[in-house]
């Protein structure tokens, strides 16, 4: 998958340290993977949440963070929309960002 754009989490690890390997580790498998439909996300990545929009939501560093993305399948495109604190997570409309 084209993850768009990496500078999103990179930006959010430098500031939150104690996150940066679990996000390189999920840019890593998102990166490397070729999901053709929400089924094989939730093998690799069974806490997933899905959204309308094909919007997937990924639990971080045991739920502390959350990263939401927005997939094209066909594409084999994949955008960060969010990633924050659960706090912050819970102050936003994840259906529509």
């Amino acid at each position: 998958m084209r993850v768009i754009a990496k500078k999103v989490l990179r930006d959010f690890w430098t500031k939150h340290k104690d996150c940066e390997g679990q996000l390189k580790s999920w840019y890593h498998e998102a990166h490397t993977a070729s999901w053709k439909n929400p089924n094989e996300i939730k093998r690799e990545f069974p806490a997933a949440s899905f959204l309308p929009g094909n919007r997937v939501v990924f639990n971080i560093k045991g739920n502390d963070y959350r990263l939401i993305v927005k997939i094209n399948y066909a594409y084999k495109i994949l955008w960060i929309r969010f990633v924050g604190t659960h706090k912050a997570y819970d102050e936003i409309d994840a259906k529509s960002i």
